[in-house]
């Protein structure tokens, strides 16, 4: 009865998708919706699942030498309009903060919705020789841009963030710590979050305003829409110029450094959601699932069966993030179903026979095969498994974004792919802004990167136009 009630509780995602992702998000208690619309209140298993992330980046940042600093929340208008592009590029989002208590402001103040001009104005006033550089600094923090529509962890109105900011002598240096950057985005994407990712360079129309180039990692969804997964910046000189940000070079002259911004957010708990995903809710890759295993005793009213659970549960809880569930009241059914629908990795059923068997049986959420394992190898095995389900569920994504993925010589096979196999669409570009137009008009798809692997489609003409292109690039409709 438990069961059935929980399985229904979540819409098919092939029935009704986006029913399906709120179904999913509401149930296993990720988020829940403020009073404020567009704003969203994390919840602790939502925000354990943001912290793993979290914790991994800020390894990999701290690694190659980047230090986190904060930087104010508030913005004067004066600030963000030194660099035209830029304002430009977010004056529609941006909210705006006009009284001080009862006093109206002297000068707006916006709320950051990224903090480039902010960060420069300070840089300006600390720099002022080659010897202090490169500035390799980051910060943690929320945003707040003002959306029209809104869904959690996807697009809402503030969400959590990461956003480094380095400058550099030259443009190469500049240009190798925005691909190293990426890299790290990319890795740790794939390897810990098990999401395979496209990375490449956005067009000049997607690139971030004020950037002489931005580079991209994009994942693909299990309803074939694209999901732009993080970003990486070479902003050239465009805000140190803007913000004179100068320095004494080596030869003792005056010199503007080159700056890059990449950033990260908990959008990419969206895509763990939508790539590993099914219709008994979540699935959990292990390395950032906030419970690895969680330990259920069966008919736990009968003598010893507790004291073993707890016993069991007390060898794993120092190597793995593991819980016991020995709450009244609830059958083990119920209890399969509610941690199964937190996607929790692997489910540890216990009970008087398995005691009296010196075993127990081990439960899979990826596939839901279930084992019988002495208890004298639970630890191994429990490790076994976990990297097992971490390498299958990286390759079940890939396996669905390879599904999903097509490719189009003309328009006619274009529009064809994007209606009947919704997802990546690949396909010769001619590198000019009325085409990458004239297809989002006609399909609904973006350019979502030109990538650094390449290959010829067809005869090598754009995929609208029909002149001859040089560049390959992935397109699709995207969240």
């Amino acid at each position: 009865m438990g069961k059935k009630q929980k399985v229904e509780a979540i819409t098919p995602m092939d029935q009704d998708f986006a029913q399906w992702y709120t179904d999913v998000i509401s149930k296993t208690e990720l988020v829940d919706y403020s009073p404020v619309k567009g704003f969203m209140v994390i919840r602790p298993y939502g925000y354990a699942i943001w912290e793993n992330i979290q914790k991994e980046y800020d390894k990999r940042f701290k690694e190659t030498g980047h230090k986190n600093m904060y930087f104010p929340l508030l913005i004067p208008e004066s600030l963000l309009k030194k660099e035209a592009e830029h304002v430009e590029g977010f004056a529609p989002e941006v909210a705006w903060v006009t009284h001080g208590g009862d006093k109206e402001l002297g000068e707006r103040l916006c709320i950051r919705p990224t903090s480039e001009t902010i960060i420069c104005s300070m840089y300006s006033k600390w720099l002022n020789t080659y010897r202090q550089l490169p500035y390799l600094f980051n910060q943690w923090c929320s945003v707040v841009r003002w959306e029209k529509t809104t869904r959690p962890f996807l697009r809402t109105s503030e969400f959590l963030w990461q956003e480094g900011h380095t400058l550099h002598e030259t443009y190469d240096e500049a240009q190798e710590e925005t691909m190293q950057m990426l890299e790290i985005y990319r890795d740790v994407a794939e390897k810990h979050l098990a999401i395979p990712m496209v990375v490449g360079k956005k067009s000049e129309k997607e690139k971030f305003a004020g950037a002489y180039a931005t580079y991209t990692m994009e994942a693909l969804m299990h309803d074939g829409q694209a999901l732009q997964s993080g970003t990486s910046h070479n902003l050239g000189q465009h805000f140190t110029k803007a913000f004179d940000i100068t320095y004494l070079d080596r030869d003792n002259n005056q010199a503007y450094p080159y700056h890059t911004s990449w950033g990260i957010s908990t959008r990419l708990i969206g895509a763990l959601i939508m790539v590993h995903g099914d219709d008994n809710g979540l699935v959990m890759p292990p390395k950032i699932a906030p419970t690895q295993i969680v330990v259920i005793p069966i008919a736990q009213h009968k003598e010893g069966v507790l004291d073993k659970a707890w016993e069991v549960f007390d060898g794993l809880k120092e190597s793995f993030r593991a819980e016991i569930d020995d709450m009244d009241g609830y059958s083990p059914g119920w209890k399969f179903n509610q941690w199964e629908m937190k996607g929790v990795p692997i489910r540890l059923e216990i009970g008087p026979k398995d005691i009296e068997n010196g075993q127990c049986v081990l439960a899979r959420r990826d596939t839901g095969e279930k084992i019988q394992v002495a208890l004298e190898d639970v630890s191994s095995e429990v490790e076994r498994l976990l990297d097992e389900i971490q390498d299958n569920l990286f390759q079940k994504a890939l396996n669905m974004r390879e599904e999903k993925t097509t490719t189009a010589v003309d328009m006619e096979e274009f529009k064809k792919n994007i209606a009947e196999t919704p997802g990546f669409v690949k396909a010769m570009w001619c590198g000019s802004r009325e085409c990458e137009d004239n297809i989002k008009e006609a399909t609904g798809a973006t350019l979502r990167c030109v990538p650094f692997d390449q290959e010829t489609i067809g005869e090598g003409k754009c995929v609208c136009c029909g002149e001859k292109a040089d560049q390959m690039a992935y397109f699709a409709r995207a969240y």
